[in-house]
């Protein structure tokens, strides 16, 4: 299967605009859409289920945790019972928008800080697939975490993410940020290009870690997303 990339977007709320999801559509092929609690509202998810159908870019969930004040970048303790129903509430409200739009679920991608707990917390991990089990689409995670075996242990696909527009630790693990700065376009193609043809990943300390890549992440609130989602993409076309 080819390389794909991924963006999550959908985040504006009321009148507060995030990303420029329309100029980054042209250039992606699946949509992690926000569902409410870290970014979001029921127009902003219909409204990016549609421009998604209009591009034919598959649509994907995006829960987070319960944590609108902090854009879901902060950790809390939580119990896998009320994560595991967090996430139904939510996936199941963008479920809804789908099927109004004609539009399938395509997969589920945890946010944020709830993306790194389920790397490292078991409970977490089974929260995620709790709610996988009710809706059958296959999960993004990470390499070298509890995402590779948990999900598939429990019968999901777990799709591998490389992200374009973070950095990493030496040990393979991601920098999560609140506020993501902007990326040279250039050297974020030329990594995500080695993770894909080599399984490497480059740290902030400039040492290699082992990676795989079946789907390369970029945020539509990174300043320059549509830079770099261009340049990830004539990548990705070279390899063809």
């Amino acid at each position: 299967m080819p390389v794909t990339i991924n963006c999550d977007m959908g985040e504006s709320f009321g009148l507060w605009r995030i990303g420029d999801d329309a100029g980054l559509m042209p250039f992606i092929d699946i949509a992690n859409v926000a569902c409410g609690f870290h970014a979001s509202d029921f127009n902003h998810m219909r409204i990016t289920v549609q421009l998604a159908k209009a591009h034919g870019v598959r649509v994907g969930a995006h829960p987070s945790l319960p944590d609108l004040q902090g854009f879901g970048r902060r950790e809390m303790k939580i119990g896998r019972e009320e994560m595991a129903n967090a996430l139904i509430y939510q996936i199941g409200a963008l479920a809804g928008f789908l099927r109004a739009e004609g539009v399938e679920l395509n997969h589920i991608k945890p946010h944020g800080s709830l993306f790194g707990m389920a790397a490292r917390q078991e409970e977490i991990a089974h929260a995620i697939c709790d709610a996988a089990d009710i809706f059958q689409v296959p999960v993004l995670g990470m390499t070298g975490t509890l995402h590779e075996t948990v999900y598939p242990a429990r019968g999901h696909r777990m799709i591998a993410e490389f992200y374009g527009d973070l950095d990493y630790r030496p040990d393979g693990s991601l920098i999560v940020t609140r506020e993501h700065d902007a990326k040279d376009p250039d050297e974020m193609a030329k990594r995500c290009l080695r993770a894909i043809t080599e399984g490497k990943g480059i740290a902030t300390d400039g040492s290699f870690f082992p990676t795989r890549c079946e789907t390369i992440c970029i945020h539509s609130d990174t300043p320059n997303a549509v830079d770099i989602a261009r340049a990830v993409r004539a990548v990705l076309q070279t390899l063809v």
